[in-house]
């Protein structure tokens, strides 16, 4: 089945592609500049922070570590020991980078430190001071948190925490930790131009990647914009042909109903008022003509003429139509449907929905209604016995349905009825005017023939 609907023009965007593109990428490659870029300093960050503080801590190994042997057999330093490291980390150049050290016991036991009062207290182990306790080297950046960090938090410079293994000499056994704050201002400023070259180069690389993406896309948009604009112009152009196409037919319709209303008046005035009379003369020339013989030859005449007036009758009844512009659709389907019982000797029940006769409907339209619903109800007549005829008319919006059912046997045949158009001309009819044609059968039994028109695109 062939649907005639009207497509609608596509609706511009309010944004083109590539600005949407620009919009949702644009976020997406922030959010992912962001992801990457610290993801990539904190990297940078750690590696130089571990790198330095490798440096560091071997270099202050050659120093501390041959001085605090004695915690290989002692659980603290010898007052020798602990002048060394004082003499280190105040009278030397190394002195000079280091703010503050302290030197643990495997117990969390500051056993050394260049603040006395630290000397002999004890503290909760650290991640990083148990890490280094079993040979690791820690180091963390202007991370002062812990409690025994109070007095360098109070220094208010960028301090390099390194922990640093001290070995045995022969075992190379861990006998204690090395914790010195380094003072690294000079790590500072290397690591603000590592982290603004990191987000330069980071940046850079996405703003090239998100151009690159934007371009393709740009072009695309372009490409669719332009296609999208010949579909609407191919669109509107194919709208109006087929707007002048089923105005062309409606005009055409009303033609030839015109034309086949006047050939039916023109039988029934002309060769059925001619057979009529013919009819009278008949009884006329029974008289002149008494003979046996000649009464059997007119009987039959008089037969023949009165067929052909009822097959002209018939004709003529078909081919006019009545005075449908001054009808309301439900006043037409109901006069069908009186005139179709009338003539058959059944019954047809009418059920009517929703505005009763739009004023915009056009002449071809009530000729389809109007043919549809006889020729319909002929179908159902002698393809169903009559049985359960049913007719609905309803119209919501612009939108026309009219359905026949019936409950009879089986299904009507696409051909004529014998003295209609038949279903294959009412899909034809209905299909010319935009509209759409169904027939089905129905569950209980029987069939549905249905139309459906949009009628304001047949005025």
């Amino acid at each position: 089945m062939v649907r005639h609907n009207t497509m609608a023009a596509p609706r511009r965007r309010g944004w083109s592609l590539a600005s949407e593109f620009a919009v949702a990428g644009g976020g997406v490659m922030l959010l992912a500049m962001l992801a990457v870029g610290l993801w990539v300093t904190g990297r940078i960050e750690e590696a130089v922070v571990r790198n330095t503080a490798n440096a560091t801590a071997l270099y202050m190994e050659s120093f501390i570590s041959p001085i605090s042997q004695d915690l290989a057999v002692s659980p603290v330093l010898s007052p020798g020991a602990r002048r060394a490291l004082n003499e280190i980390f105040t009278n030397t150049p190394l002195g000079e980078r280091v703010a503050s050290y302290k030197i643990w016991k495997q117990d969390g036991l500051v056993v050394d430190a260049s603040d006395p009062a630290m000397v002999g207290r004890r503290f909760e182990l650290t991640e990083d001071l148990r890490l280094a306790l079993q040979g690791e080297v820690r180091a963390d950046f202007n991370a002062l948190g812990d409690p025994e960090d109070a007095s360098e938090r109070a220094l208010g410079l960028p301090l390099l925490e390194i922990y640093s293994p001290i070995r045995e000499v022969w075992s190379g056994r861990v006998i204690g930790v090395a914790e010195f704050y380094e003072i690294a201002s000079g790590l500072e400023r290397d690591l603000a131009v590592a982290r603004r070259n990191s987000w330069a180069t980071v940046a850079l690389v996405m703003a090239l990647i998100g151009a690159s993406l934007h371009a393709i896309v740009l072009r695309g948009s372009r490409t669719i914009d332009r296609q999208l604009a010949d579909l609407v112009r191919l669109s509107e152009h194919n709208t109006a042909l087929r707007l002048r196409v089923q105005q062309a037919v409606s005009r055409f319709t009303e033609m030839n109903d015109q034309a086949l209303r006047r050939i039916g008046a023109d039988l029934h005035d002309g060769p059925a008022q001619l057979m009529a009379f013919a009819a009278l003369r008949i009884d006329a020339l029974r008289t002149a003509m008494p003979s046996p013989e000649a009464e059997a030859e007119i009987d039959a005449v008089e037969r023949a003429v009165k067929d052909a007036m009822i097959e002209i009758r018939n004709i003529s009844r078909g081919l006019s139509l009545p005075d449908i512009d001054r009808r309301s659709l439900d006043r037409l389907v109901r006069d069908v449907a009186s005139a179709h019982a009338a003539r058959t000797g059944t019954s047809v029940e009418v059920t009517v929905s929703g505005a009763a006769d739009p004023p915009e409907l056009s002449p071809a339209v009530r000729i389809c209604v109007y043919r549809f619903a006889q020729e319909a109800l002929t179908n159902a007549w002698r393809h169903a016995g009559g049985v359960g005829q049913e007719v609905r008319l309803s119209l919501e919006g612009p939108l026309l349905r009219l359905a026949v059912l019936d409950r009879g046997p089986g299904p009507a045949a696409e051909g004529g009825s014998g003295d209609g158009m038949g279903l294959a001309g009412l899909r034809d009819r209905v299909e010319s005017l935009g509209g759409s044609f169904e027939r089905t059968s129905r569950p209980v039994g029987g069939t549905c023939l249905k139309m459906t028109l949009d009628v304001k695109g047949t005025t």
